[in-house]
């Protein structure tokens, strides 16, 4: 494990470090049944060169800092959606009813997902996101991945007969003109709901619960609204969603820390250490949203691999944080001694975040 930032940076970034897993020591049955099985070994995610590239700028264009400032208002209006549902309760759970459905609504607008039919794609996430360490594990990824392949493959059939702006509409264009295989297309449309769903909706519910744990930082960026853009860096910085790391695997002998590890082992790089790296970072266990002078952050990754839909996720965040300061400037823990449970999987997310306020009509 890489625990440092300027490590971690460099290893996210060095060629001789791979983002496929098919030439681990030890593990190359395992790999190349995955390799067969998994429409996810087929994604940009584990994706290398020249394939990644390819990929990668087939879905670029939807997640552009022009195209999210074009979709800012309809994402206020989601987030004003669902919080006009609870502002009269002066309770909820925001994790439920606020953190995991807003970044779903804005993406199936974005992808031309339709509201009607949509598998619990919070309950499948669960599946694909969890370490692959047990047969159980491995058994609830496959189903997983095989009700998303069932839900999408009548989907993509009718954006080829009948396309729309969308997304989905413009990979199947990619399709037909065979600069994306029909097994990456699917992986594409898997990964991209993923991606853009439970990371967004874990850093909503991991901020929101930061500040209410920081009651002077909760005040600090009510009080000032044009702290926010710097806040959310902050809060991924201090508790992003992905706090265990990405894995690389080596292609040959890589020496990282004063450490030599010989080819075709994993390292698994932990961005959440590196985010609280006291040598990168002053006073890396304070939560400061009006921090200064603070170096990048390292939830988004690094280098080629770095996370396409930051953009978006950072204008989720921005807007559902800062309405929720807005309208309910009295948010409170709903019972500040309970330990809240974390959302299975390899993510740091909440499960539950019930919270209190003063009703609202």
């Amino acid at each position: 494990m890489v625990t440092g930032y300027d490590e971690a940076v460099s290893a996210l970034t060095d060629p001789r470090l791979s983002s496929s897993p098919v030439k681990v020591n030890g593990l190359e049955e395992e790999m190349a049944h995955q390799e067969r099985t998994n429409v996810l070994m087929a994604s940009m995610l584990v994706a290398n060169g020249e394939d990644h590239t390819r990929l990668r700028n087939l879905v670029s264009k939807a997640f552009t800092a022009r195209r999210v400032e074009e979709m800012a208002p309809r994402i206020q209006e989601h987030t004003d959606t669902f919080l006009d549902a609870i502002a009269p309760r002066g309770s909820a759970d925001l994790v439920s009813e606020f953190a995991l459905p807003l970044p779903m609504a804005v993406l199936s607008e974005l992808i031309g997902i339709p509201a009607e039919g949509q598998p619990d794609f919070a309950k499948l996430a669960v599946g694909l996101i969890m370490p692959p360490n047990t047969p159980e594990r491995l058994a609830k990824g496959a189903r997983a991945r095989a009700e998303l392949t069932e839900f999408y493959e009548p989907l993509l059939a009718q954006r080829k007969a009948e396309p729309r702006d969308d997304l989905l509409s413009a990979l199947c264009a990619a399709q037909a003109e065979e600069r994306i295989s029909d097994r990456e297309l699917m992986a594409m449309a898997i990964l991209v709901t993923l991606a853009g769903h439970e990371t967004t909706a874990s850093l909503i519910a991991n901020g929101v619960h930061a500040l209410l744990r920081h009651p002077d930082q909760f005040v600090a960026l009510r009080e000032d609204p044009a702290l926010l853009p710097g806040a959310i860096e902050e809060l991924l910085r201090y508790e992003g969603p992905v706090s265990r790391g990405v894995a690389r695997f080596t292609v040959e002998d890589f020496e990282i820390g004063g450490v030599t590890i010989p080819a075709g082992e994993m390292i698994i790089i932990g961005l959440a250490a590196a985010n609280r790296d006291p040598a990168r970072h002053d006073r890396p266990d304070i939560l400061d949203v009006a921090r200064r002078e603070m170096p990048q952050q390292l939830a988004f990754g690094h280098g080629v691999h770095f996370c396409l839909g930051a953009p978006l996720a950072r204008a989720e965040a921005r807007i559902a944080i800062g309405s929720l300061l807005r309208r309910f400037p009295d948010l409170e823990l709903a019972d500040a001694e309970e330990t809240l449970t974390r959302r299975e999987g390899i993510l740091r997310g909440m499960a539950t975040l019930p919270v209190t306020f003063t009703p609202r009509a």
